[in-house]
């Protein structure tokens, strides 16, 4: 995901609705991913998209982080969240709520955390 460009004087700034647009799209691919894919496809996928979708908030919450510390900071979240599902608190939410079960999941998967780095890398190897 590319930085936009500063605007120049008198321009109108269109990066806060290109960061937004971006958060949509990767929330848009996550629920499709679900939908139309199973098995490993869809856990793994679906895990990517996760770390991709919390490197794209870091953007709207902080325009001017420097790429490799959104890519930082997407992946700790991914993998705090990951290390959390060790206990019982992310499965109690999830069976209460549907955005609880999406955000937090509810099992711990090792290979997950594989997944959330490849992501953050993927999106790093492109810059």
């Amino acid at each position: 995901m590319a930085l936009p460009a500063p605007p120049r004087a008198g321009a109108r700034d269109h990066a806060p609705r290109t960061r937004l647009a971006a958060v949509v799209l990767v929330v848009g691919a996550g629920l499709a991913l679900r939908a139309v894919a199973t098995g490993g496809v869809s856990k793994y996928g679906g895990d990517a998209l996760y770390t991709l979708l919390l490197f794209a908030l870091v953007f709207v919450a902080a325009p001017r982080t420097a790429p490799a510390r959104a890519a930082a900071v997407a992946l700790a979240v991914s993998w705090g969240v990951e290390f959390l599902q060790l206990t019982d608190v992310p499965a109690q939410l999830a069976g209460e709520s549907t955005v609880a079960r999406l955000v937090l999941g509810s099992t711990f998967n090792a290979p997950d955390l594989f997944w959330y780095a490849a992501a953050g890398w993927s999106v790093l190897r492109r810059r």
